[in-house]
């Protein structure tokens, strides 16, 4: 029996309302759907910064120190894929340190050069810098088209020879949009033919009469890898490795130009570009994040960075992109790599005999 007071209760009010109560407490759309990229994506970034931080690892072992985290990183991610194999659900982890954590490394590039250590090099130092980068480029294509070489693994080994190794291919993948296998082929090319010259560049200053600016010069324009470029240019002294790395850095900032070109000139030839690039038409013809990159510069150049934040920040860009590289060897088949053949290695090996050769001759000539 009823009490006359109470008043009967709504089964289906109750229902509703607690659907809006539930409604009110669940997060909202994006917020879910933001939540929901951040569970898929976690797994396979910490997959690829922990095949990073293992290069780290590796470096501290006897002999290893020669090699940089990003070669090392690429290597034993390529390893694990062909070995364990990649699972498939840090497949968005993946792309995403491959992609946003490649370009945020190279904008903090910036951060490594000022226009004032450009201006030390001189004007005869940055002519024949860009002298070499451009004819090294298209010595390259070049004789990549009569080798025979795929244009887009050409290209790739062209931007890793000419600029800056390992840091230049992946930039320079963000317009060609090579496969995973071109990108880790032309990264191995700058990393074999650039440890060469680390190598052999310090046994010839005497033979080639080089005093140290000279050498310092020579080094930076012609070897790959920053840290190659360190390494063989400090074993002639403290100007030559002072000199050697201005002018590397010099020769860095010449790939905000160089990425933009050639994304121009892919967007300008459409036979050439891939059925996918064509149907977003909405994609940029050209990286943005590259003028990040020149930004960074100007204000490295604009205020001073105390040497302890410097260090950091370094440190931050080369894991950025050791994460970023570790990612690209977690989609490599070595079976696809082994694929391409001799030719591209031959490309690599001519194209690091021509920057040696021609850089050299201008230094004698006018440096």
């Amino acid at each position: 029996m009823t009490s006359p007071t109470s008043r009967p209760v709504s089964h289906t009010g109750l229902v509703v309302s607690l659907d809006r109560n539930a409604a009110e407490i669940a997060p909202s759309g994006p917020l879910r759907v933001c939540g929901r990229a951040i569970l898929a994506t976690l797994p396979g970034l910490l997959l690829a910064s922990a095949v990073a931080t293992s290069g780290y690892l590796l470096r501290r072992l006897p002999g290893m120190t020669t090699f940089s985290p990003l070669i090392l990183a690429i290597l034993l991610g390529v390893a694990f894929h062909n070995l364990v194999g990649t699972p498939a659900f840090a497949k968005s982890g993946v792309t995403f340190s491959l992609r946003q954590l490649l370009r945020a490394g190279i904008v903090l590039l910036g951060l490594q050069l000022t226009i004032t250590e450009v201006i030390e090099v001189g004007g005869r130092g940055i002519l024949i810098i860009a002298a070499t980068l451009v004819a090294t480029f298209v010595f390259t294509l070049w004789m990549g088209k009569v080798l025979g070489v795929d244009r887009k693994l050409a290209q790739l080994i062209a931007a890793g020879t000419s600029i800056c190794g390992a840091s230049a291919v992946i930039a320079a993948n963000t317009v060609t949009s090579a496969h995973d296998e071109d990108v880790a082929y032309a990264v191995a090319c700058v990393t074999v033919f650039g440890s060469v010259a680390m190598f052999t560049y310090p046994l010839l200053p005497e033979l080639l009469h080089l005093d140290p600016h000279a050498f310092g010069l020579w080094t930076g324009a012609s070897i790959h890898e920053i840290a190659q470029v360190v390494a063989a240019a400090f074993q002639d002294g403290k100007t030559a490795g002072e000199f050697g790395t201005i002018a590397k850095l010099s020769r860095v900032i010449l790939l905000a130009p160089t990425v933009i070109a050639l994304g121009l000139t892919t967007a300008r030839n459409p036979a050439k570009r891939d059925p996918a690039a064509m149907a977003s038409s909405s994609r940029p013809p050209m990286p943005w994040f590259v003028l990040g990159f020149v930004a960074l510069v100007g204000l490295n150049s604009l205020i001073t960075i105390p040497a302890a934040d410097k260090i950091w920040m370094a440190s931050v860009t080369t894991f950025l992109l050791s994460v970023a590289l570790a990612a690209m060897g977690l989609e490599t088949d070595i079976r696809k790599l082994t694929a391409r053949g001799i030719r591209p290695a031959l490309l690599g090996a001519l194209a690091f005999l021509f920057i040696a050769s021609f850089s050299l001759a201008l230094i004698k000539l006018i440096g």
